[in-house]
Parts: C-alpha cells; sequence; structure tokens
C-alpha cells in the first residue's frame, strides 16, 4: 500500500470515528456501528467479549467495514485479549486517550477480564478521496 493511501487513512480515520461492522453467522448478517481508531492497516475498538459481535467473530472472524468518509471494506476480526494485558500495554494507552471523549463515562469497565480490544485488520478495501478511487490491497506489499 502506497504511502499516499497511508495518509488519507490515517487523515480519516485515526482518531475516535464510527464505523459500521458487519458479521455474518447462520447465514443471517448483522450489521452495528462501532466507535474505532484506524492505524496501519486495522480498526480497534474496545468492546466486551460477550456481546454478540465477538461470538459471531468467534464463530466466522471474516467482516465487513464501512463508514460515510467514502470507505467500505473486508477484514478479519480478532480478540486481541484484555485492555490490560501486558501485550496491550502501548495500544490499550493509545486507544485511552482517543476514546477519552467517552470511555471513562461507566461505558468501560477495565476491572472486568472481558472489556477487550478488538482488531480488524483490513484486507481490502474501497477508499475514495477528493474524487478519486482506490481500490486497496492490504496484503500487497508494494
Amino acid at each position: 500500500m502506497n504511502e499516499n493511501i497511508n495518509k488519507i487513512l490515517d487523515e480519516k480515520f485515526g482518531f475516535d470515528n464510527l464505523i459500521s461492522l458487519a458479521t455474518l453467522t447462520d447465514d443471517t448478517p448483522f450489521v452495528r456501528t462501532v466507535n474505532s481508531y484506524y492505524e496501519n492497516g486495522a480498526f480497534y475498538t474496545i468492546t466486551h467479549a460477550l456481546t454478540k459481535k465477538m461470538k459471531h467473530i468467534e464463530k466466522n472472524p471474516k467482516v465487513a467495514v464501512c463508514s460515510p468518509e467514502w470507505f467500505c471494506g473486508h477484514g478479519i476480526g480478532e480478540n486481541i485479549g484484555h485492555i490490560c494485558d501486558k501485550k496491550n500495554t502501548e495500544l490499550a494507552s493509545k486507544l485511552r486517550t482517543v476514546f477519552s471523549e467517552w470511555y471513562d463515562n461507566g461505558h468501560t469497565n477495565e476491572e472486568d477480564p472481558h472489556t477487550c480490544i478488538l482488531k480488524i485488520k483490513l484486507t481490502d478495501a474501497v477508499l475514495y478521496s477528493n474524487g478519486k478511487k482506490y481500490d486497496i490491497n492490504f496484503n500487497d506489499e508494494n
């Protein structure tokens, strides 16, 4: 993925933003809006491991995402663990800052072992910016 596309994605999604997240279970699609943060080819959100979306992703990690910012794509969802897990220290610190507007309003309970970080590793997407269409393959090293 080229540097220009990375810059556009960072500008559009490198802060707290809303995306639609679609999962599929038993041939039934489900869509919900989640707060997310984009970095290095992935969206991150803080959620609860026992939600329907996480149960769906556990069964079928393939997801779709969409934003009113002229972006839609596919990815692989993964529970990367508890928000306070040592392996998540750096990312969790960043997410607390990015989501600071609502993080401490009672919505997030870090003491709950099921409070986790959902990583959506993008595989492909379509992005429109300044009248130009970008077909993005996140697996392409070029």
